[in-house]
């Protein structure tokens, strides 16, 4: 199952300790990232990097993962809307996207993981 296009450019983010690649597809910008293959604190780590990327409501982060990280959501689930999605192959795919009045308050600088 291909989750990120062939076209998507991989893109340096800032703490970031697995690849980011970058699409665009009907005007909104995708930042997307798999940690699927990696355990605690990586995917607390990768998504808080990636959560400062967004910063408008035409921007919009998929993470990938092995299991549903509960301890991110617990932390930012209020200051953004989040699609989660299990997959056929038992991973699930969550798209962050910006929540106008609320993204601005979450605090991305408290990567460590307690669950």
């Amino acid at each position: 199952m291909q989750l990120i296009p062939e076209n998507a450019q991989k893109v340096d983010v800032e703490g970031a300790t697995v690849d980011f690649y970058k699409f665009e597809k009907d005007g909104i910008t995708y930042y997307a990232f798999d940690t699927s293959r990696c355990g605690p604190p990586e995917p607390m780590v990768n998504a808080m990097a990636g959560l400062k990327l967004i910063t408008a409501p035409n921007v919009k982060l998929i993470m990938i993962n092995h299991k549903m990280p509960m301890g991110l959501l617990n932390k930012i689930e209020e200051n953004y809307d989040i699609e989660k999605e299990e997959l056929p192959d038992g991973r699930v795919k969550l798209v962050f996207s910006y929540r106008p009045g609320k993204s601005e308050e979450a605090n991305l600088n408290d990567s460590s993981c307690h669950g």
